[in-house]
């Protein structure tokens, strides 16, 4: 497995998050199993653009920002695609950090509670984890973590799904697209937490630290990476909100995170359930705890021009977590950042897509490497489902449509 798999994992683990366990809860907890079809929808096109970034990085030896900056593009652009990519990822990781470690701590509390050790204590120790190997852990040992904590997470909904025994026929009726009354803004929210515009630049950039540029046998270890890896990530999300489905719907607990599931679900399912529900949770916490800092470090290290592992790399990775972990310990809720990251967010998702397809159509740059007639046709569409996410992010911030 180590040979082959390792940059789709990251991926899997940063979109799998306390944020997205938090939609796929609210999302099965309101909705039962109407709305699995945006999850699986959401995965086939992460999927789409993930497997470009990484032939983008492979392929020509250079990640995404190196080709969104590229001098043919002009300075206008250039600056333009700096600014925004800055504002975005460094300002957006950082604020989100904050939940990533929050998240994390309220896993643990799920399983321990709350007498033993403190919230603040939970973070400072997932924090200095996370530092760890942030900060003196090589890629490979990062690798090997993340992919420890995509399987747990896996293992425990997995197990979390067999104790709650959904409703099978039930649940094959979710595959089939509809949207129940009110049911837009979940599903919207379920699509932009797995289609992550950070994790374009992870993926371009640490498939180089997993196998040799330039090579037609690392794009097919890179290609198959990307489809079990992220698939894996897409059906942990799926698993959470047939979960929440299976034991919440209908039930009038209302809950507002997977940490209120666990203890809702305890009565009903055994304490076993919550156990499962919080180590997996506490595992989606951590793994995105080091995604976020990660992927900051890579895209503003290539967009600067930095080298990648150096000094500037590793001060970004401990700035986006120290800030994150004192947001945590204060209990504050970064909103003007928050507020700021969606609109970033909303602009450079559909950008990034335009420009990750550009580049996919290089000859010169890719050979050939470049996209098929239908890697364009899947690729087109996903962009057209970016940008109204990107709008309606932005929409969303400006409280124009809320």
């Amino acid at each position: 497995m180590s040979r082959r798999f390792g940059p789709g994992m990251l991926v899997a683990a940063g979109f799998v998050g306390p944020g997205t366990v938090t939609a796929c809860t609210l999302a099965g907890a309101n909705y039962g199993f109407a709305l699995i079809w945006a999850l699986v929808f959401a995965t086939v096109a992460t999927i789409v653009l993930q497997e470009m970034a990484a032939r983008l990085g492979l392929a020509s030896g250079h990640g995404l920002a190196a080709s969104m900056i590229a001098p043919e593009n002009g300075p206008v652009v250039k600056w333009t695609i700096m600014a925004l990519g800055i504002s975005a990822i460094g300002v957006g990781n950082s604020a989100y950090e904050a939940g990533n470690l929050a998240g994390g701590a309220l896993g643990v509390e799920a399983i321990i509670g709350t007498a033993a050790i403190t919230h603040g204590h939970i973070v400072v120790v997932l924090s200095v984890i996370a530092a760890g190997f942030l900060l003196f852990g090589h890629y490979r040992h990062i690798e090997k973590l993340l992919i420890g904590l995509v399987l747990i997470m896996s293992l425990a909904f997995v197990g979390s799904l067999l104790i709650t025994r959904p409703d099978l026929s039930a649940w094959i009726a979710g595959l089939v697209p509809r949207l129940p009354d009110q049911s837009l803004l979940t599903a919207m929210a379920l699509i932009g937490t797995t289609i992550v515009p950070y994790n374009l630049f992870l993926h371009a950039a640490t498939v180089r630290d997993k196998w040799e540029p330039h090579s037609d046998t690392s794009i097919r270890h890179a290609r198959t990476d990307t489809v079990v890896s992220i698939g894996l990530g897409g059906l942990v999300s799926i698993l959470i909100l047939s979960t929440a489905g299976a034991s919440l719907f209908g039930t009038g607990i209302e809950v507002a995170s997977a940490a209120d599931m666990a203890d809702a679900i305890e009565p009903a399912y055994g304490p076993v359930a919550k156990y499962l529900v919080g180590l997996g949770l506490f595992a989606a916490g951590l793994s995105s705890a080091i995604t976020a800092p990660l992927a900051t470090a890579y895209a503003l290290s290539e967009f600067g021009g930095f080298p990648r592992n150096g000094r500037v790399f590793r001060a970004i990775t401990l700035t986006v977590l120290i800030i994150g972990a004192l947001a945590a310990l204060l209990h504050v809720r970064p909103v003007s950042l928050i507020l700021f990251a969606q609109v970033a967010n909303g602009l450079i998702l559909p950008i990034l897509a335009v420009f990750l397809l550009i580049a996919m159509n290089r000859r010169d740059l890719l050979g050939k490497h470049v996209n098929s007639s239908l890697a364009n046709l899947l690729g087109g569409l996903v962009v057209l489902i970016t940008f109204g996410l990107g709008l309606r992010l932005i929409l969303r911030a400006l409280n124009v449509w809320v």
